[in-house]
């Protein structure tokens, strides 16, 4: 039992570091998407004002410029999208310290809600849902150990998603209740 559990142990930290691999090499290229789509937004906008400077009364122009900014402010929505969950990645394998901090666990348990829901869609792509939330804004940080209670908040939201997927989706609508008292 020991072995078993040394080996499951060594699996389980080895998962980790491949993790950990994989979204550093991800952190480069996407913060190079971000930087640029932050630079070519205000390109972008220093172009409009040329163009409303010089009268240049052209729909065409105007709907292009338009159109670039519109898909644009989707590149830089997903890019960040992206970034969050690569973050979530990295936090998610760091081996913990045991340390308690000051968390803000509404930031915690939608990070992990979003990692879970994007880490199935990942898997199955015909996966979707609509994710309502609703946090107490009151409830300030409390001091946790943010990798360990990450997990378990993991554990609860993909088990409750697999649970989902698992019955059959006839359209009908599936709530998770998730609460945490502290």
């Amino acid at each position: 039992s020991t072995q078993s559990q040394l080996v499951q142990s060594e699996k389980m930290a080895s998962l980790g570091e491949l993790t950990a691999g994989i979204a550093h090499e991800i952190q480069n290229p996407l913060n190079f998407v971000n930087n640029f789509s932050d630079i070519n937004s205000e390109l972008i906008e220093e172009l409009k004002i040329k163009n409303e400077n010089l009268k240049i009364d052209d729909k065409e122009i105007t709907d292009l410029l338009t159109d670039l900014s519109n898909n644009l402010e989707k590149i830089n929505h997903h890019g960040k999208r992206a970034d969050d969950i690569v973050k979530g990645m990295l936090q998610h394998s760091r081996i913990s310290e045991g340390k308690e901090v000051p968390t803000d666990i509404n930031a915690l348990c939608d990070e992990y809600l979003r990692l879970s829901y994007h880490g199935l869609r990942a898997k199955d792509r015909t996966f979707n849902a609509e994710m309502k939330t609703e946090f107490d804004e009151t409830m300030g940080k409390i001091k946790v150990v943010p990798q360990d209670i990450g997990r378990v908040i993991l554990n609860i939201i993909n088990n409750a998603f697999f649970l989902y997927v698992g019955k059959k989706r006839n359209n009908n609508i599936f709530h998770i209740y998730f609460f945490l008292i502290y």
